[in-house]
């Protein structure tokens, strides 16, 4: 493990003494206390309070908070949300293969994943689900019309859809199979020499479907590869060593776990023989990039084996493991931090020391300590990974987050889809012009208003000025400027329509080519696949993001 300063040893040193002084019979004595004190409190109030108490939801309310007031990731798995738990870290289930939400009261599929018995039956993004074997789906929460498509694998499942274009319900019959969501949803060429691949999770078998990609991408002429861990929440920490160890030298030390219970600390390390050692490697981050996806990111910038693109990560350093509990229950409880093999922890908000209101802090970026990598870099611990090039993302126009909140281009997608039989490929479809302002005339009528940040601050100036007796004074300057903003506001379709295209060309897309049609759509306009492609195709400028500063 590469070392850390001699300072951040003493100040650990320092710390475990100030917190290990307490005695051990007197914290049993406090537990046995407050579980007395707990077991009282909830008999008298089960017994004397005015209304009906349901017994569990109040139990469970109790577990919920306490658990809270630890960390967002220390949580009760009751039963009944085994299944749930279990489909999160393997990634199989047993159903239709489909994403469905719930959108104005309406259950609207959102993805059919590719192979499903989804797809098969010919269910359609935009489909609205009304039935499931004869159960209306109105009053149904997500949750439950969940349930209600899952079920074992080979048994039949009755669908009652709406779709625009037909004349009335159309029944589908799906038999249920099994569901793998894969962890590398997608990957392909995005130039003739460099590959791309898109790892969304961590669950059982991350580490082979990353192998395969790589091995396909090289077989189709790959030189370079991009590794995209943007919004990747992470999963299981064994996935993470050996997605690492695919580009990492065997022996290396990938990740260490610290825990309370010294048995439980653990170096995890490259056992096997790398798939590749030397291609030169672009990883993806954004800010919620975390956990297992910081695993990896922080162990190939440490060993300085890729270069890093995109935003700081989120800055998860803490690993959980699941303890059984009575009544077919579980707890998963955090029980470590982990290190990357520079020494640092990546841990960015300190959960063990609230504000007296409870509210939580980030640790600032002057008490980030400095660490370095194998070729010398600085990189630093707390608040995330931070990218060797930063492209930061553009904030999002208010016409767009009108048009995505009210889903109008998602349904003229739908719309299209309804209207087109087939389209080219993903990688060249563009939105014509006539296209446009057919989408422009779609929006005639429906209620695409919003405040900008400017009216909002006229609204405040306003606000301000009548207090301070001071808007007669104001009045006539403030109308202007709102009347410029107005009709500003009127262009934003044509100011933005380089944005809107995009969108559009990637929701089109997705209707005929599902996730690989999102995915491809998307490489002539990303800003950090543009970027990476950039790097990859310039060795002077890789080499030197991966060397130390002189």
């Amino acid at each position: 493990m590469l070392k850390k300063s001699i300072a951040g040893l003493v100040l650990v040193g320092t710390t475990w003494g100030l917190f290990s002084f307490s005695s051990g019979s007197e914290r049993y004595f406090d537990i046995a206390k407050n579980l007395d004190i707990f077991a009282t409190l909830f008999k008298e109030v089960n017994t004397y309070y005015v209304d009906d108490v349901a017994p569990t939801k109040l139990v469970r309310t109790g577990i919920d908070a306490m658990l809270k007031s630890l960390d967002p990731y220390t949580n009760y798995i009751p039963e009944d949300d085994i299944e749930d738990f279990r489909t999160m870290t393997t990634g199989n289930y047993g159903g239709i293969g489909a994403l469905v939400g719930k959108r104005d009261g309406r259950h609207i599929v959102s993805l059919p994943h590719e192979g499903s018995p989804a797809q098969k039956a010919g269910l359609l993004i935009g489909d609205e689900i009304v039935k499931i074997d004869g159960v209306e789906l109105a009053r149904k929460t997500d949750n439950e019309v969940s349930k209600l498509l899952k079920g074992q694998a080979g048994t039949l499942v009755k669908l009652e859809i709406k779709r625009f274009g037909a004349d009335k319900p159309l029944v589908l019959d799906v038999t249920r199979g099994n569901i793998h969501i894969n962890n590398v949803p997608y990957y392909g060429m995005v130039t003739p020499e460099i590959g791309y691949l898109q790892l969304s999770g961590f669950t059982v078998d991350a580490g082979a479907e990353v192998r395969k990609a790589v091995v396909k991408l090289k077989e189709l002429g790959a030189k370079k590869v991009i590794l995209d861990l943007r919004d990747n929440p992470g999963g299981l920490l064994n996935e993470a060593v050996n997605i690492s160890n695919l580009f990492l030298p065997r022996g290396k030390d990938i990740v260490s776990t610290k825990s309370k219970v010294a048995d439980w600390n653990k170096m995890y390390k490259a056992l096997d023989e790398p798939l590749d050692m030397q291609m030169p490697m672009a990883v993806l981050t954004s800010t919620n990039s975390a956990s297992a996806s910081e695993i990896v990111a922080g162990a190939l910038q440490d060993y300085d084996r890729a270069v890093l693109i995109g935003e700081r990560t989120f800055g998860k350093g803490l690993v959980q493991m699941t303890r059984p509990l009575s009544y077919n229950s579980q707890l998963k409880v955090t029980t470590a931090k982990y290190y990357i093999p520079s020494g640092r922890c990546i841990q960015a908000i300190d959960y063990a020391h609230r504000n007296a209101d409870g509210s939580l802090n980030k640790i600032p970026d002057s008490l980030r300590v400095a660490f370095k990598t194998a070729n010398g870099r600085v990189v630093y611990d707390g608040g995330g990974i931070s990218p060797d090039l930063e492209v930061k993302e553009k904030p999002v126009p208010d016409i767009i987050r009108k048009l995505m909140t009210k889903n109008y281009i998602f349904d003229y997608a739908t719309r299209f889809r309804a209207s087109n039989a087939s389209i080219g490929d993903a990688k060249s479809f563009k939105v014509s012009e006539a296209e446009y302002q057919k989408f422009v005339s779609f929006l005639n009528g429906k209620d695409i208003s919003y405040s900008t940040d400017v009216e909002k601050a006229l609204d405040n100036m306003i606000k301000k000025a009548k207090e301070d007796k001071h808007y007669e004074e104001v009045k006539t300057d403030i109308e202007q400027i709102r009347k410029k903003v107005a009709a500003n506001k009127g262009n934003d379709l044509m100011r933005f329509k380089a944005e809107i295209t995009e969108l559009l060309e990637q929701e089109i897309v997705s209707r005929y080519y599902l996730q690989k049609g999102l995915v491809e759509a998307t490489f002539n306009d990303d800003q950090n696949i543009l970027a990476a492609v950039e790097v990859l195709n310039n060795p002077t400028k890789y080499q030197g993001l991966l060397s130390a500063k002189k």
